[in-house]
């Protein structure tokens, strides 16, 4: 990861909102640009489901097919909210495919109800696309 986006992931975490909203939007800003740390700080955030959450709403915020893998892998995310952002930023970013669609089916039951909805609301969403 270039050294520019790890410190800006890590001042994400800081406690004062303004410095960590101030990061969000840095990484946001260059969004298209940034994806490829983006998708390694969701991997590599492995204890930290708050960045990997940042990392799959700015994955869906730069609405970049390339990371559709990444964010199917985070559907299946151990965090129910991170899981539900993922759905969502499978929403924002639009490919309507049979992997993405079906891996959405498959959270329609899932143990957390909001989960569940995210995935009911985006594949609702594709569908009218």
């Amino acid at each position: 990861m270039r050294p520019r986006y790890a410190d800006l992931f890590k001042r994400m975490r800081d406690p004062d909102p303004v410095k960590s909203d101030a990061a969000f939007d840095a990484v946001l800003f260059d969004r298209g640009h940034a994806l490829p740390d983006i998708v390694e700080c969701y991997e590599l955030a492995a204890r930290d489901h708050i960045i990997r959450f940042y990392a799959v709403q700015l994955m869906g915020f730069s609405g970049c097919p390339d990371a559709v893998p990444t964010l199917l892998i985070a559907l299946e995310d151990r965090e129910p909210l991170v899981r539900a952002e993922a759905c969502r930023s499978l929403e924002d970013i639009g490919v309507r495919c049979g992997e993405v669609c079906s891996a959405l089916e498959g959270h329609l039951n899932d143990i957390d109800p909001d989960v569940a909805k995210a995935a009911r609301d985006t594949l609702q969403t594709l569908a009218s696309r």
